[in-house]
């Protein structure tokens, strides 16, 4: 019999699970007597060896055009109109399309020279910005189809892995269905290390909202775009982060957020 993974060592055996939300949520919280606090020279020194982002160096690389800089569509009319798309219509996704969401979702809106850190278009716990995000996609205007890595740094696209695989990422989900009719399928993936090293346990609570800053963006975008947009919870863990080439230990999948032109009839909250 083959020796169980690291990841598969780490899984508590079944029947014994009933509280792990509870320990966990008590062992992450702050306390005034816990320990030293890393001082401000330490998490620089930190962040020095910690990647920014990941640069997949050697990939072909897609520049993205610069992102709309003004979406002209009231907040208040893409809030009242949001809504889960469930269906989607056979409809291409065009860079500027999809460059404007990834830059405004988690590109860089200030650079810094005080501080080893751009800040994005979202709040992340002491500035750590430990996400990273991927993109699949079959259907995307004059580019090949593939698995894509957003790099906000330079605002491009590395094409990882050239050819459309839906159906492969479809035997992912709970419900393949919907990912297969997406135009586009963000990935939500965290480097877990880049905001623990500072926070412990209290640091994965931070990478879980930062997720949902990051999805709220990619929601209220694609609204402000006419595009349907589905939140998606329901996936296999390990079949995604294999299908991104995650160790899934280190470097996990959070969140998909599916994208595309929404079926007329189709709509949930």
């Amino acid at each position: 019999m083959d020796e169980p993974t690291f990841a598969e060592q780490l899984v508590i055996p079944p029947g014994k699970e009933d509280h792990l939300w509870e320990l966990f949520h008590e062992n992450s919280k702050i306390s005034p007597y816990q320990g030293s606090i890393l001082s401000q020279e330490e998490i620089v020194k930190e962040l020095g060896r910690l990647y920014e982002c990941l640069p997949y160096e050697g990939y072909p690389i897609i520049q993205l055009p610069k992102p709309t800089s003004s979406l002209q569509v009231p907040l208040s009319d893409v809030l009242n109109d949001r809504q889960s798309a469930r269906d989607f219509a056979p409809h291409s996704i065009n860079l500027d399309q999809l460059g404007t969401l990834l830059h405004y979702a988690y590109g860089i809106r200030q650079r810094n020279d005080d501080f080893p850190r751009s800040f994005r278009f979202t709040p992340s716990g002491g500035g750590l910005f430990p996400l990273e995000l991927y993109v699949h996609t079959e259907s995307l205007e004059g580019q090949s189809s593939g698995l894509y890595h957003y790099n906000p740094l330079h605002h491009h696209l590395c094409l990882l892995r050239e050819g459309g695989q839906g159906a492969l990422l479809g035997e992912s989900m709970v419900q393949g269905k919907i990912v297969t009719q997406a135009s586009v399928v963000i990935f939500l993936t965290a480097i877990f290390e880049r905001s623990i090293f500072k926070y412990g346990d209290r640091g994965y609570r931070f990478i879980l909202m930062e997720a949902g800053h990051v999805a709220q963006n990619l929601n209220l975008v694609a609204g402000a775009l006419n595009l349907g947009c589905l939140n998606i919870g329901g996936f296999y863990d390990r079949k995604v982060d294999a299908f991104l080439g995650l160790d899934g230990v280190t470097h996990s999948t959070l969140y998909l957020v599916a994208l595309g032109q929404s079926s007329p009839t189709t709509g949930s909250p």
